[in-house]
Formats: C-alpha cells, sequence, structure tokens
C-alpha cells in the first residue's frame, strides 16, 4: 500500500506540490498524470526520499522509505533509467544492486533473462540504447522482489514490442498482489496499463479514482464552425466550456443545453455527443487546462 497524505513542498515561494492525498492499494496499477510542472517529479521523489516534503507524509506498508531497513525489499524504484554507472556492464550493474538488496546468488542473470537482456549482459551501460536502460532500470525495481514499484516514465524509449511486455509485466505484478504507481505521458499506453488514475495539476490532486468511472463522467464534447463564437455562447448561457486540443470543449451539461445554447447564438455545430469512453486524452486535457507550467524536474 502506498499511502500519500497532505504532501506538501514548497521551494522558497514556489508551492511545486500542495497539499496532496491519495492512495495505491495492492493488486493495482495508478497512473498519476499531469502536464510539465505539475508537481508530478517532485511528488515521487518525496515518496522515495530524494526531496524531504516541506509538510504531510508519504509512507509504502505504512513506514516512509527512509525508516525501510532495506528499502528495495518492500518498493522497487526507477526515476531515471540514466542513472545507471555507464562504465559497468548490465549484469555488473545488477550484481552490485544485489549485493545491497541481498539477493540470491545467480539473481542478477535471471532478471536479465526475465527483462530481455540475457544477449546483452556484458556490454557497458554506455553503449545501451534508451530502451534497453529502461528495461535495465525494470530489471533493478525488481530485483529485489518488492510488493510495490515506482516508476517514472518506464515506457521512454521502448519499441513498441517493448512497451508491450511492459504493460504485461505491471500487469501480472498487480494480479500477484503488487502495488504499482507509474507516471508516464503516453496517455494511450496508460489507458491500456492502469486501473486507477491520480491527476494532479499545478501541484493539487484535480481527480483520482478508477480509470472506467472517470472515463464515463467526461460529461459532453461539442465542436462548432466557429470555436470562439461557440465559447463564447456557452459562456453565456452559464455553462462551462472546457477547452480542447481539436476546437471542440467539454461541457457539464446534458446535450440539449448545450444545443439550446449553441441555437440560441447561431453557433452551427459540427459535433454534439457524450464525451463518454471518449478517452483519456479528452479526459487530461478537460481535467488539466490551463496548467501546464516549466518542467517540475527543473524545480526539484
Amino acid at each position: 500500500m502506498i499511502t500519500v497524505t497532505n504532501l506538501t513542498k514548497r521551494y522558497g515561494h514556489t508551492l511545486a506540490v500542495d497539499d496532496i492525498s491519495f492512495t495505491c492499494a495492492p493488486g493495482t496499477v495508478t497512473g498519476f498524470l499531469g502536464p510539465n510542472g505539475a508537481g508530478k517529479s517532485t511528488s515521487l521523489r518525496m515518496l522515495t526520499a530524494l526531496t524531504p516534503p516541506t509538510s504531510g507524509t508519504a509512507t509504502v506498508d505504512g513506514r516512509r522509505y527512509r525508516d525501510l531497513p532495506n528499502p528495495g525489499r518492500v518498493v522497487g524504484v526507477m526515476l531515471d533509467a540514466a542513472a545507471a554507472h555507464a562504465g559497468r556492464t548490465g549484469r555488473e550493474t545488477l550484481q552490485v544492486a544485489g549485493e545491497v538488496l541481498g539477493a540470491r546468488r545467480g539473481a542478477a542473470d535471471d532478471m536479465l533473462e526475465r527483462v530481455g537482456l540475457a544477449s546483452a549482459a556484458g556490454r557497458r551501460v554506455g553503449q545501451y540504447s534508451l530502451g534497453m536502460r529502461q528495461r535495465l532500470g525494470i530489471a533493478v525495481a525488481l530485483l529485489g522482489d518488492p510488493a510495490a514499484l515506482v516508476l517514472d516514465e518506464p515506457a521512454n524509449g521502448l519499441d513498441p514490442e517493448g512497451i508491450r511486455w511492459m504493460r504485461e509485466l505491471l500487469q501480472d505484478f498487480s494480479r500477484r498482489g503488487g502495488t504499482v504507481l507509474l507516471s508516464s505521458h503516453l496517455l494511450s499506453e496508460v489507458q491500456a496499463t492502469v486501473d486507477r488514475l491520480v491527476v494532479i495539476g499545478k501541484g493539487k490532486i484535480v481527480a483520482e479514482g478508477d480509470l472506467a468511472e472517470l472515463l464515463a463522467g467526461s460529461g459532453i464534447k461539442v465542436r462548432g464552425l466557429d470555436p470562439q463564437g461557440l465559447h463564447a455562447a456557452l459562456v453565456a448561457a452559464g455553462l462551462n466550456p472546457t477547452p480542447l486540443p481539436d476546437d471542440a470543449f467539454t461541457v457539464d451539461a446534458t446535450p440539449e443545453q448545450v444545443g439550446r445554447a449553441a441555437a440560441a447564438a447561431g453557433q452551427v455545430l459540427l459535433e454534439l455527443r457524450a464525451a463518454d469512453g471518449a478517452g483519456l486524452e479528452d479526459l487530461f486535457f478537460t481535467l488539466t487546462a490551463g496548467t501546464e507550467l516549466a518542467d517540475d524536474k527543473d524545480v526539484a
């Protein structure tokens, strides 16, 4: 169980993470989403004791990461696949990690086989592609046989076959009772992988819940011949349109209310439908519209 309670991080006058709370239960894969600068990386760094919180707590199985006697045995972490020593081979990287974790003899080679790097075990990490480094980072995270995984952009650099492999690996991990928290910008892959979502914008949680439930509550999608005129008509009718990337809007209203507002203003509609099942991309932009900032990694 991963539990984040009233977690806050302030850098001088900048409030990077603002009193966030959420949980990730065993047997689930939770996607942690938000635009650049939303506070994702800072939150994950606080969870894994790389950044001290200003206030609040983040625990795994009821204990802070820094208080775990052997953290890698409880939670496997991959926040930066490029952090591996470029001069070591893949096998050496896992052997060193295994020594720290107290892994059984031979675990490094078994894990290299599991993540598809057995043939590259003797190559130096500096010669690995980005996708291979991602696989190696996941191997290190899994090496201690943890009950939870915390992964930042695990699909970055993977080819389609690699992305499918990662999805199956994480879903199998959760089916066996594991807890997964992952951050990613690949929204289509997140939708295909996760059970739950936590969405953050400007340091605050803007949505949390089961993926299916959140997608089912996406409201009405409307698109017109004159996007600016349609926006003005919806605002004048007391509705609250949220812009989408395709010049459409989502509105928390009935189709009749939207249609009447457009008709009263003489607006020609090109699309008017329930946004249920419209997809994670529409939901993401609806929830995070106007929250884009500089990458929060720069703040951290």
